[in-house]
Protein backbone atom coordinates (compact mmCIF):
# COMPACT_ATOMS: atom_id res chain seq x y z
CA UNK A 1 0.00 0.00 0.00
CA UNK A 2 1.39 3.50 -1.18
CA UNK A 3 0.08 6.63 0.80
CA UNK A 4 -0.11 8.22 -2.52
CA UNK A 5 1.45 9.14 -6.22
CA UNK A 6 4.56 10.75 -4.76
CA UNK A 7 5.57 8.57 -2.11
CA UNK A 8 5.36 5.63 -4.52
CA UNK A 9 7.67 8.16 -6.85
CA UNK A 10 9.76 8.56 -3.97
CA UNK A 11 10.42 4.76 -3.25
CA UNK A 12 10.84 4.06 -7.43
CA UNK A 13 13.49 6.89 -7.39
CA UNK A 14 15.77 4.98 -4.53
CA UNK A 15 15.44 1.28 -6.33
CA UNK A 16 16.26 3.34 -10.10
CA UNK A 17 19.21 5.26 -8.30
CA UNK A 18 21.32 2.11 -8.00
CA UNK A 19 20.89 0.88 -11.96
CA UNK A 20 23.49 2.00 -14.18
CA UNK A 21 22.32 4.77 -16.76
CA UNK A 22 23.37 6.34 -19.82
CA UNK A 23 22.05 10.07 -20.00
CA UNK A 24 18.81 9.08 -18.58
CA UNK A 25 15.53 10.36 -19.46
CA UNK A 26 12.28 9.91 -17.30
CA UNK A 27 9.39 9.60 -19.58
CA UNK A 28 5.77 9.29 -17.90
CA UNK A 29 2.00 8.19 -18.80
CA UNK A 30 -0.93 11.20 -17.91
CA UNK A 31 -1.61 12.03 -15.79
CA UNK A 32 -1.55 9.90 -13.18
CA UNK A 33 2.33 8.54 -14.22
CA UNK A 34 3.39 12.58 -13.77
CA UNK A 35 3.40 12.64 -9.96
CA UNK A 36 5.10 9.48 -9.72
CA UNK A 37 7.39 10.72 -12.45
CA UNK A 38 8.56 13.84 -11.01
CA UNK A 39 10.37 12.71 -8.26
CA UNK A 40 12.58 10.29 -10.10
CA UNK A 41 13.68 12.81 -12.81
CA UNK A 42 14.68 14.68 -9.87
CA UNK A 43 16.96 12.35 -7.77
CA UNK A 44 18.51 11.34 -11.20
CA UNK A 45 18.69 14.87 -12.07
CA UNK A 46 17.14 14.01 -15.88
CA UNK A 47 14.43 16.03 -17.99
CA UNK A 48 10.81 14.67 -17.19
CA UNK A 49 8.95 14.32 -20.62
CA UNK A 50 5.72 12.90 -21.79
CA UNK A 51 4.46 9.63 -23.96
CA UNK A 52 1.30 10.84 -25.23
CA UNK A 53 -1.08 8.00 -25.98
CA UNK A 54 -4.94 8.00 -26.45
CA UNK A 55 -6.98 5.19 -26.58
CA UNK A 56 -9.06 3.97 -29.63
CA UNK A 57 -12.37 2.95 -28.63
CA UNK A 58 -15.00 0.68 -30.28
CA UNK A 59 -18.03 2.73 -32.19
CA UNK A 60 -20.57 1.00 -30.33
CA UNK A 61 -18.75 0.79 -27.10
CA UNK A 62 -16.26 4.02 -26.64
CA UNK A 63 -14.79 2.27 -23.37
CA UNK A 64 -13.71 -0.74 -25.03
CA UNK A 65 -9.98 -0.46 -26.52
CA UNK A 66 -9.93 -1.35 -30.43
CA UNK A 67 -6.19 -0.14 -30.12
CA UNK A 68 -4.57 3.02 -29.27
CA UNK A 69 -2.47 5.73 -30.55
CA UNK A 70 0.94 7.13 -29.30
CA UNK A 71 1.78 10.37 -30.45
CA UNK A 72 3.52 10.65 -33.73
CA UNK A 73 3.24 6.98 -34.36
CA UNK A 74 1.12 4.63 -36.09
CA UNK A 75 -2.11 3.49 -34.13
CA UNK A 76 -1.74 -0.10 -32.79
CA UNK A 77 -4.93 -2.32 -33.02
CA UNK A 78 -6.45 -5.37 -30.97
CA UNK A 79 -6.48 -7.90 -33.96
CA UNK A 80 -8.20 -10.21 -32.18
CA UNK A 81 -10.98 -8.16 -31.24
CA UNK A 82 -11.31 -6.56 -34.65
CA UNK A 83 -11.70 -9.29 -36.02
CA UNK A 84 -14.69 -10.72 -33.62
CA UNK A 85 -16.30 -7.67 -33.93
CA UNK A 86 -16.00 -7.93 -38.26
CA UNK A 87 -14.16 -4.91 -37.98
CA UNK A 88 -10.77 -3.70 -40.06
CA UNK A 89 -8.50 -0.62 -39.05
CA UNK A 90 -9.89 1.61 -41.53
CA UNK A 91 -12.87 1.49 -39.92
CA UNK A 92 -11.45 3.45 -37.64
CA UNK A 93 -10.65 6.47 -39.61
CA UNK A 94 -12.25 9.30 -37.55
CA UNK A 95 -11.37 8.11 -34.48
CA UNK A 96 -7.35 8.01 -35.17
CA UNK A 97 -7.63 11.50 -36.72
CA UNK A 98 -9.68 12.69 -33.78
CA UNK A 99 -7.40 10.69 -31.15
CA UNK A 100 -4.30 12.44 -33.08
CA UNK A 101 -5.74 15.80 -32.28
CA UNK A 102 -6.14 15.54 -28.64
CA UNK A 103 -2.55 14.15 -28.76
CA UNK A 104 -1.20 17.10 -29.90
CA UNK A 105 -3.20 19.30 -27.82
CA UNK A 106 -2.15 17.79 -24.81
CA UNK A 107 1.43 18.31 -25.53
CA UNK A 108 0.72 22.08 -26.66
CA UNK A 109 -0.96 22.46 -22.85
CA UNK A 110 0.72 20.34 -20.60
CA UNK A 111 4.54 21.46 -22.01
CA UNK A 112 4.07 24.83 -23.02
CA UNK A 113 5.56 24.41 -26.19
CA UNK A 114 8.58 22.99 -25.23
CA UNK A 115 10.16 20.53 -27.91
CA UNK A 116 9.66 16.74 -27.12
CA UNK A 117 13.58 15.80 -25.34
CA UNK A 118 15.97 13.75 -27.91
CA UNK A 119 15.47 9.44 -26.48
CA UNK A 120 18.20 8.60 -29.34
CA UNK A 121 20.98 6.56 -27.34
CA UNK A 122 19.93 7.72 -23.61
CA UNK A 123 18.20 5.30 -21.21
CA UNK A 124 15.17 5.43 -21.34
CA UNK A 125 12.93 5.16 -17.78
CA UNK A 126 8.87 5.24 -18.51
CA UNK A 127 7.03 5.67 -15.80
CA UNK A 128 2.97 5.07 -14.74
CA UNK A 129 0.88 5.03 -11.72
CA UNK A 130 0.88 1.32 -11.71
CA UNK A 131 -0.48 -1.15 -14.80
CA UNK A 132 -3.56 -3.10 -15.11
CA UNK A 133 -3.28 -4.71 -18.24
CA UNK A 134 -0.40 -3.25 -19.88
CA UNK A 135 -2.36 -2.65 -23.35
CA UNK A 136 -1.29 1.04 -23.20
CA UNK A 137 2.16 0.12 -22.85
CA UNK A 138 2.18 -1.77 -26.06
CA UNK A 139 1.62 1.15 -27.85
CA UNK A 140 4.07 2.82 -26.36
CA UNK A 141 6.47 0.52 -26.86
CA UNK A 142 6.65 0.51 -30.63
CA UNK A 143 6.57 4.76 -30.18
CA UNK A 144 9.53 4.17 -28.33
CA UNK A 145 11.69 1.99 -31.12
CA UNK A 146 11.25 4.29 -33.23
CA UNK A 147 12.82 6.42 -31.32
CA UNK A 148 16.26 4.36 -30.47
CA UNK A 149 16.91 4.83 -27.03
CA UNK A 150 20.14 2.79 -25.65
CA UNK A 151 17.68 1.15 -23.26
CA UNK A 152 14.17 1.15 -21.58
CA UNK A 153 13.65 0.67 -18.06
CA UNK A 154 9.68 0.39 -17.10
CA UNK A 155 9.60 1.85 -13.67
CA UNK A 156 5.69 1.57 -11.94
CA UNK A 157 4.79 1.12 -8.44
CA UNK A 158 2.27 -1.83 -8.52
CA UNK A 159 1.16 -4.81 -11.63
CA UNK A 160 -0.13 -7.65 -11.54
CA UNK A 161 2.28 -10.84 -11.98
CA UNK A 162 0.94 -11.31 -15.55
CA UNK A 163 1.35 -7.84 -16.72
CA UNK A 164 4.56 -7.74 -15.64
CA UNK A 165 5.65 -11.51 -17.40
CA UNK A 166 4.33 -9.84 -19.88
CA UNK A 167 5.60 -6.81 -20.94
CA UNK A 168 9.63 -8.06 -19.86
CA UNK A 169 10.27 -8.92 -23.00
CA UNK A 170 9.21 -6.10 -24.47
CA UNK A 171 12.21 -3.81 -22.55
CA UNK A 172 15.39 -4.12 -20.78
CA UNK A 173 14.53 -3.86 -16.89
CA UNK A 174 11.39 -3.58 -15.09
CA UNK A 175 11.06 -2.18 -11.58
CA UNK A 176 8.05 -3.15 -10.12
CA UNK A 177 7.72 -2.51 -6.44
CA UNK A 178 4.56 -4.56 -5.20
CA UNK A 179 3.27 -7.30 -7.85
CA UNK A 180 0.23 -8.95 -5.80
CA UNK A 181 -1.37 -12.29 -6.99
CA UNK A 182 -4.68 -10.86 -5.72
CA UNK A 183 -4.82 -7.71 -7.62
CA UNK A 184 -8.34 -6.03 -8.33
CA UNK A 185 -7.25 -2.75 -9.23
CA UNK A 186 -4.40 0.17 -9.33
CA UNK A 187 -6.07 2.16 -7.09
CA UNK A 188 -6.33 -0.26 -4.51
CA UNK A 189 -3.21 -0.26 -3.70
CA UNK A 190 -3.16 3.22 -2.48
CA UNK A 191 -4.68 5.31 -0.05
CA UNK A 192 -5.02 8.58 -1.77
CA UNK A 193 -5.93 7.90 -5.45
CA UNK A 194 -7.15 11.44 -6.65
CA UNK A 195 -7.82 11.91 -9.97
CA UNK A 196 -4.54 14.08 -11.24
CA UNK A 197 -5.30 17.33 -12.71
CA UNK A 198 -4.18 18.98 -15.87
CA UNK A 199 -3.06 21.85 -13.69
CA UNK A 200 -0.80 19.21 -11.39
CA UNK A 201 1.07 17.90 -14.75
CA UNK A 202 1.63 21.09 -15.99
CA UNK A 203 2.69 22.49 -12.29
CA UNK A 204 4.98 18.87 -12.35
CA UNK A 205 6.61 19.03 -15.95
CA UNK A 206 7.78 22.67 -14.84
CA UNK A 207 9.51 21.73 -11.97
CA UNK A 208 11.27 18.96 -13.14
CA UNK A 209 14.73 19.04 -14.52
CA UNK A 210 15.66 20.70 -17.87
CA UNK A 211 18.20 20.18 -20.31
CA UNK A 212 21.24 21.91 -19.88
CA UNK A 213 19.74 23.95 -16.87
CA UNK A 214 20.30 24.19 -13.15
CA UNK A 215 19.34 22.76 -9.88
CA UNK A 216 15.30 22.15 -10.53
CA UNK A 217 12.39 23.13 -8.39
CA UNK A 218 10.70 20.97 -5.69
CA UNK A 219 6.90 20.81 -6.72
CA UNK A 220 5.42 18.11 -3.79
Amino acid sequence: MFEDRITAGLQLAERLAELEMQDPVVLALPRGGVPVALPIAQKLNAPLDLILIRKIGMPANPELAAGALAEGSKPIFNDALLQAMGMKPEDFVSQVAEARKENAARRASYLQGRDPVDLEGRTVIVVDDGIATGATFMAAHFWLKERKPAEVILAVPVAPPEAVDELRPLVDTVVCLLSPREFWAVGAHYRDFAQTSDDEVTAALAAAPQAGAGKDKTWY
